[in-house]
């Protein structure tokens, strides 16, 4: 019996079980304490060293999680809807058209439409490069504040997108209320900037010199100098109006953020899905 017992294996003893590794929510490092923002001092945190080892995409780190989010969408499309109107006011002022215009295309094209083949010989073609420029003139001043508007609002988009990467809505909310308010000025003066330029466009269109420029081409056998908006212009206005409706969903969404910022900070616990 005594035999028995002193051949008896060992049992583990407590501190030998309980001494297995504990899994970590971070595979590859030990759990880090929560480290949530201070309510007292502010909205600035460290994040854990483990939070950036999870990332494995561009879109997944940290910074780049806001592109993800509504109101990036909202601003990126902002950033294309106004680039896209610099580009189509930028045919209207990069030519005078006509028969001015066709020879700085090229030789083939100088040769087919304009030179010897163009009609227009003499006196014909001095008058044709005349009413080709006092015309570009008429439309040079909407083309102009059209470029600008778009220009301007194109990088402050890209300003609004480089913001919310940086989290500055974050540590000052205010910030969200300016940007909803900007948005909607922005919004409203696309009615006022939309007028100007159909009335000066219509008032270009609508001028002697466009009429007897028309009648001059027509008479040469060109069909495509008619006084009415191109395709440019018209896809210029048309990208303003969708561009009025995105800025003021852009407020919107301003504003739902500011709500947002507000409630985490009073329950810093859910920062990280802001």
């Amino acid at each position: 019996m005594a035999e028995r017992e002193l051949r008896r294996p060992p049992q583990p003893s407590s501190a030998r079980a309980t001494s297995r590794p504990v899994k970590t929510p971070w595979p590859g490092c030990e759990e880090p304490s929560p480290v949530l923002p201070s309510p007292v001092h502010g909205g600035s945190c460290e994040r854990p060293a483990c939070y950036q080892a999870e990332s494995s995409g561009l879109l997944e780190c940290y910074q780049c999680r806001y592109l993800c989010t509504a109101r990036a969408c909202c601003q990126l499309v902002e950033v294309l809807l106004t680039m896209l109107i610099l580009i189509c006011s930028a045919v209207s002022y990069s030519s005078t058209g006509g028969y001015t215009g066709i020879p700085s295309m090229g030789g083939i094209y100088y040769y087919q439409y304009g030179g010897a083949y163009s009609g227009f010989n003499g006196a014909e073609g001095a008058k044709a490069q005349q009413l080709d420029t006092q015309f570009y003139q008429l439309k040079l001043p909407p083309a102009r504040a059209a470029m600008a508007v778009g220009g301007a609002l194109m990088a402050f988009s890209c300003l609004l997108v480089l913001v919310g990467v940086l989290r500055l809505p974050w540590h000052y909310p205010a910030w969200l209320l300016l940007e909803c308010s900007l948005n909607i000025l922005i919004a409203l003066g696309f009615l006022p900037a939309l007028y100007f330029y159909f009335h000066h466009l219509l008032d270009a269109y609508d001028s002697p010199v466009c009429k007897e420029r028309e009648h001059l081409y027509q008479s040469k056998g060109y069909q495509g100098f008619s006084c009415n908006m191109h395709g440019a212009e018209i896809a210029a206005v048309l990208f303003s109006c969708i561009a009025l409706v995105v800025f003021l969903i852009s407020a919107g969404l301003a504003v739902r953020g500011y709500k947002t910022v507000r409630q985490l900070r009073e329950k810093p616990i859910q920062m990280y899905e802001f």
